[in-house]
């Protein structure tokens, strides 16, 4: 009587936590996945990058990557070592990945098909995690090098944009350069812009996420702090002016036809916060409106802008696009995300939820697409 193999499960590397101020955000997103990723279907193997940057193997432990009584988890409580370390192969002819700790013999870990990243923020969603993963041959979920890199920096991002014609808001940019050696003259070119675009401002890192490092400027005498706060997270900053309409949200996500947009969402003003901030979105779960309240031609118009953009940054797998509708009519497109979180109230998996496409799918298909997809030039 003969044996039969059991079939080969794709082995999915979930890479999470990283060296950007968005950590703990990432760790909760983690948790998420690995919470509603299919176990009969794929093998998982967690890995968490703590602050200092160490690659460590921590527990299969979803409940403890939660936000609790308002204390946000961290690799570092999940790590099943203090000095160990994960190292990927830089060799597209070997996945297999390798554990070692001081004074011991390095163990392998096997091969892995797929990484499904879900980091945030820099040195993770900004290109150069995929770049590694380039190096090593290893597919992986997402958006490739350039498009990574360009949906992480909203000052090259609205200048893709624009060069494809779709709608940006007025914006500056405050090179670090400009004020490590001429703050003055920096300051001057942010208060010709207000004087140009009106008060309040927004002051924002240029490449950070989750509304981190963000501060809305009534005046000048607040600018130099707003601009410190900013640069404690990036020390290139962007300024915009305040765009008076309604935030609308809308999820782009491959198919084997292309991307497709899904019904769009509505982040409703909210009273407790000043605008949608991090505590607003993480701590006290703001909700949004899935789908938006909007017409039939206001909802075509921004999926169709969604993909647009989506196909502009030259994206892959997912992205989340965030308008504005402004009081005129018209929509202006502020950013997109091209690792959008998938914590429990994060909108992209909601948003999908309402199109029909379930969490569990959602991942499914997001592994699936980048398993398809070859690393290199494509």
């Amino acid at each position: 009587m003969s044996s039969q193999t059991p079939p080969h499960k794709p082995r999915v590397a979930v890479v999470f936590g990283g060296r950007s101020s968005e950590h703990a955000i990432s760790v909760v997103t983690a948790g998420a996945v690995l919470r509603a990723i299919d176990r009969e279907k794929y093998d998982v193997l967690p890995i968490g990058i703590t602050v200092d940057g160490r690659w460590a193997l921590t527990a299969d432990d979803p409940e403890r990557m939660a936000i609790a009584d308002r204390k946000l988890p961290s690799v570092a409580e999940l790590a099943e070592s203090t000095d160990g370390g994960v190292v990927l192969p830089v060799d597209p002819t070997n996945r297999e990945i390798v554990y070692s700790e001081p004074g011991s013999v390095p163990k392998a870990l096997g091969e892995v098909d797929v990484v499904f990243p879900v980091l945030h923020g820099p040195y993770g969603e900004d290109g150069t995690l995929q770049g590694l993963l380039e190096l090593s041959g290893i597919p992986y979920v997402g958006s490739g090098v350039l498009a990574s890199a360009v949906g992480q920096d909203k000052d090259y991002m609205k200048r893709v944009f624009t060069s494809f014609g779709l709608p940006v808001g007025p914006y500056e940019v405050i090179r670090p350069r400009e004020w490590e050696l001429d703050p003055a003259a920096a300051r001057k070119k942010i208060v010709d812009f207000a004087a140009e675009h009106g008060w309040p401002l927004f002051v924002k890192p240029a490449r950070a996420g989750s509304s981190m490092g963000i501060t809305k400027v009534d005046d000048l005498a607040g600018l130099d702090d707003a601009v410190e706060e900013a640069r404690r997270h990036d020390p290139k900053i962007v300024v915009e002016s305040l765009l008076c309409g309604r935030e609308i949200e809308c999820g782009v996500l491959e198919f084997d036809d292309g991307p497709r947009a899904s019904v769009p969402a509505e982040i409703p003003p909210v009273t407790a916060h000043d605008f949608y901030d991090f505590e607003a979105k993480y701590i006290d779960s703001a909700a949004g409106l899935v789908p938006a309240p909007l017409t039939a031609e206001e909802t075509a118009e921004v999926q169709e802008l969604a993909v647009a953009a989506f196909e502009a940054a030259s994206c892959e797998g997912l992205v989340r696009a965030d308008f504005f509708l402004q009081d005129n009519g018209e929509f202006v497109i502020n950013e997109i995300n091209t690792l959008p979180g998938f914590t429990p109230i994060s909108m992209y998996p909601l948003m999908w939820q309402k199109s029909g496409v379930d969490y569990a799918e959602l991942i499914d298909r997001l592994i699936q697409a980048a398993l398809r997809r070859s690393t290199g030039l494509r």
